[in-house]
């Protein structure tokens, strides 16, 4: 069994050339949610496709998903994993290659683009910028808030450029309790929507104004220095678009 990574950012072309023979190749594709149309147009007209995206109230539980993956992953069977963004970055691939290796299938890995570095460079944000980020710490907004929360003053003292995916709909509590941890509630945001598709949208402001931004998922926040390039990059455009004076 294969395992792929794709651009969760959304461009099919950001798939990468090892993920498309697999998945052009392979008897059963098994992908996520976020997984674009014209990805799957690559595989075989012959190839089983199954939907196996976790949705609010739907039925595919990781434990249901890993059963299905045990199930499909039959001798000589060419069975491809696609995820969105890499497998091994808050993708459970981890998981699911413990699974699989339990009960004697063996996988390989294929690495794909995060959405948490493709995301800010479609608008023109670099993670990392010399004299103003030299380190980037990603972290999910999904378990932010659990049980098992996020040291965010660990976060706030590492410095540099804070990438948060999958935390639109709990931005309002990352925001106090980032504040609360000592980030100044002025720092440069972006928030990416929609990244490489020809509805991506880009939001900058400050960490304060995040709570109540018109923003929507899917989306990459970026925090940070390094989040006021996007307005840079949108003035460098517009300004090499005007026609020059004759």
């Amino acid at each position: 069994m294969a395992r792929c990574g794709c651009s969760s950012s959304g461009h099919p072309e950001l798939l990468t050339l090892k993920a498309a023979r697999l998945v052009a190749t392979a008897d059963v594709v098994l992908y996520d949610r976020l997984v674009s149309t014209e990805i799957l147009a690559l595989a075989s007209p012959h190839a089983e496709l199954i939907d196996v995206g976790k949705r609010p109230g739907g039925s595919h539980t990781q434990d249901v998903l890993n059963e299905l993956l045990v199930a499909v992953a039959e001798p000589g069977r060419r069975v491809v994993r696609l995820k969105g963004g890499d497998p091994f970055l808050f993708g459970r691939g981890g998981e699911e290659v413990e699974v699989l290796a339990r009960h004697g299938i063996a996988s390989e890995v294929v690495p794909g683009i995060s959405s948490a570095l493709a995301g800010p460079a479609a608008a023109g944000i670099p993670v990392t910028h010399r004299q103003v980020a030299r380190a980037v710490t990603i972290v999910t907004g999904h378990e932010a808030l659990s049980s098992d929360p996020v040291n965010w003053a660990a976060v706030a003292d590492l410095g540099g450029t804070l990438v948060l995916l999958m935390a639109i709909e709990r931005r309002h509590e990352i925001v106090e309790r980032l504040c609360a941890a000592g980030f100044d509630e002025h720092t440069p945001v972006a928030v990416v929507m929609d990244a490489t598709t020809p509805r991506q949208r880009v939001w900058c402001g400050t960490l304060r104004a995040l709570a109540a931004a018109d923003v929507a998922s899917p989306a990459v926040i970026v925090i940070g220095a390094v989040a006021a390039f996007a307005d840079h990059a949108e003035a460098l455009v517009a300004a090499h678009s005007q026609p020059s004076g004759g």
